[in-house]
């Protein structure tokens, strides 16, 4: 017969067995969905990018184009024994900066990249005398007719006024002199036709660079778009649409705004709307100001002034001040990047804003301001036509 002492022994070694066991299976549980979400990223497609999965190999082929290789085709690039860096590198010969650069002619649509898929675009960059709202960015997907991306170059990075403003954003960066960045991912199954086109009747510079992958596409994997709409001025009392007839489904990731001021006084208390999936009068989502949905408060002032500022997910970089001559309006530059939180929609979507300030006596006062805007959103194909963009003169900032 055990004693009293032994019978408390066994029934806490019994405890501790129980708890262990307890324990190993929450172990066990614990570790099977992670076991389970690594399992169905198998194989991984090379897209996706993070500091968490830079270990990780795939199948994903690395292309590039530019004027060095303008089809990107492997073992291709510095070939060139022509172009605008010969006459520099006529002591050193083929594979020293020959072609660094592509003219872009007055009146002439330019072909940046023609890509046979499925691959993505992982990034881009450009510079050279571009920002203006006579260059014009196109893209477009699976041999669609239309294009899915339509924006004034400057517009798409964030540099909508015609000078050069630094942007430190994850998606879009703009850096010193003049070079433009995007790290929008953009998938496509068959094919991306990306075009420039140049409005002016003089010649541009482009110098560029297209990085993509080319590799399997989930299929749940929608299509960029990107969008330009420009009022100027705004009709009073009606709300400026950033975003408006785009049908399927999708999630909108972003917006800039140029926004001009055609009379003194604040301008921001207008708010953001978006009306989804069926939305009429009233939307899902409502803002509370312009200021508040770009990330700042209080007029985007200190001590009086407007403050300028740019972080990875929204900013104000851009405060164009009158200068006592031509420069006699004031004018911004605003983004604001939906990475973490999309709008979500499954049949359609409409966005609009309102330009609203302040009248005496503590009452609002619709106001009539030159607005621009880009929209950033990615959604099934087809495309929905866009509007046509104005011409030259419409769409000048001067």
């Amino acid at each position: 017969m055990k004693t009293v002492s032994q019978l408390i022994l066994v029934g806490f070694v019994m405890t501790l067995l129980g708890c262990a066991d307890i324990q190993a299976r929450e172990r066990k549980t614990a570790v099977q969905p992670a076991q389970k979400e690594i399992k169905d990223m198998e194989p991984f497609s090379g897209l996706y990018m993070n500091l968490g999965n830079l270990p990780r190999l795939s199948n994903a082929q690395s292309r590039s184009i530019s004027a060095e290789n303008a089809q990107g085709e492997k073992g291709k690039g510095a070939m060139a024994t022509e172009g605008e860096g010969a006459k520099a590198a006529r002591e050193l010969g083929q594979g020293w900066k020959v072609a660094p650069c592509v003219t872009v002619e007055g009146n002439s649509i330019f072909t940046m990249a023609d890509i046979e898929g499925p691959g993505a675009i992982q990034s881009m960059w450009l510079t050279g005398n571009l920002v203006s709202r006579d260059t014009i960015l196109r893209i477009y997907w699976d041999d669609q007719k239309d294009p899915s991306v339509e924006v004034p170059l400057g517009d798409f990075f964030c540099t909508g006024w015609g000078s050069v403003v630094q942007i430190n954003s994850l998606p879009v960066a703009v850096n010193p002199g003049s070079a433009m960045n995007c790290y929008w991912l953009m998938p496509f199954q068959k094919h991306c036709l990306m075009t420039l086109e140049n409005r002016d009747n003089d010649k541009k510079t482009l110098y560029y660079q297209v990085n993509y992958t080319l590799t399997e596409i989930p299929q749940d994997c929608a299509y960029f778009h990107a969008q330009f709409h420009r009022s100027n001025p705004l009709p009073y009392k009606e709300d400026f649409t950033i975003l408006d007839q785009v049908t399927g489904k999708g999630h909108y990731v972003g917006t800039y705004m140029a926004w001009g001021v055609n009379s003194g006084g604040w301008w921001g208390e207008g708010e953001i709307k978006f009306f989804i999936d069926g939305d009429e009068k009233y939307p899902t989502i409502c803002g509370t100001g312009t200021e508040d949905y770009f990330g700042g408060s209080y007029g985007f002032q200190r001590d009086g002034k407007y403050v300028e500022y740019s972080t990875p997910f929204l900013g104000m970089p851009q405060v164009i001040r009158p200068d006592g001559a031509e420069k006699s309006q004031q004018r911004f530059g605003l983004y604001r990047w939906h990475i973490m939180d999309p709008i979500r929609f499954d049949q359609d979507l409409r966005v609009t804003i309102q330009s609203l300030g302040w009248a005496t006596e503590g009452r609002y006062r619709p106001r009539q301001d030159d607005i621009a805007s880009v929209a950033y959103w990615y959604q099934t194909l087809p495309s929905p036509k866009f509007p046509e963009l104005p011409g030259r003169d419409d769409l000048s900032v001067y």
